[in-house]
């Protein structure tokens, strides 16, 4: 049995909610949890003693479910997500969508989209999503152990009927042929914790982090030669 909350059960009580404080996290947003936890999920998080510190999500009127200036930064920050989709026959198919840096736009505070690029022709996600429209996204920052978690529903816009839109989403560096706009409507999005994720590094990055080394092994150089200049100078090697 489901555990009972009071009503005017503080989302700080929670263990869990209070956990994620302390981590500098968000917490899971209602709209996400009512999308993620079905009659299932719930049982299992009865049956492993999870649920009592996840239900005052149950009784909060935030939502959570429009883009703040965090997410909407995050997002543009991006050079690749990871993107989930169901067939007819049930199986799920999880896909990664690269491209250049910013090329996930945020057209507003509901309204995520980004330049469909012609692939290998497979064109798996893309059938998924002409009976079923939903879509599961993750979006990481592996050097900072970050990941949102979006969900939203996904239509299609051909390359040719927005002209306007396209001019929004198209990377004029970046040569790709550019098939059609993806443009997902948000649901629901979720901040999910750091534990677990390794930390990886993007060649641009690694590049930012070596720069001071650089630039100190440069004047460190420099000064050598000046020194050995010195003493040539003097007569001594």
């Amino acid at each position: 049995m489901t555990p009972v909350i009071p009503m005017g059960k503080a989302l700080s009580d929670s263990p869990v909610i209070a956990a994620a404080a302390r981590q500098d996290r968000a917490i899971m947003s209602r709209a996400y949890s009512d999308i993620a936890f079905t009659p299932a999920v719930r049982a299992m998080q009865t049956r492993m003693g999870s649920r009592a510190a996840y239900a005052p999500l149950d009784h909060t009127n935030d939502r959570q479910n429009v883009l703040g200036g965090s997410e909407a930064e995050f997002i543009e920050a991006r050079d690749g997500f990871y993107q989930a989709t169901v067939g007819e026959t049930g199986w799920p198919y999880v896909q990664f969508r690269g491209g250049p840096l910013g090329f996930l736009k945020v057209l507003d505070e509901k309204t995520i989209a980004y330049a469909d690029f012609r692939g290998n022709v497979q064109y798996i996600s893309v059938g998924n999503l002409q009976n079923n429209d939903r879509v599961s996204l993750i979006l990481m920052d592996y050097a900072s152990k970050s990941r949102l978690k979006i969900l939203g529903r996904v239509k299609f816009v051909p390359a040719d009927q927005d002209p306007g839109l396209m001019a929004r989403l198209t990377m004029p560096d970046y040569r790709a042929r550019v098939e059609r706009a993806a443009v997902i409507t948000i649901e629901a999005y979720d901040w999910n914790c750091p534990q677990h994720i390794t930390p990886r590094f993007t060649e641009s990055e690694i590049e930012q982090g070596i720069a001071p080394l650089r630039f100190e092994l440069a004047r460190l150089q420099k000064e050598l030669q000046v020194a050995r200049a010195e003493l040539a100078a003097h007569g001594k090697t």
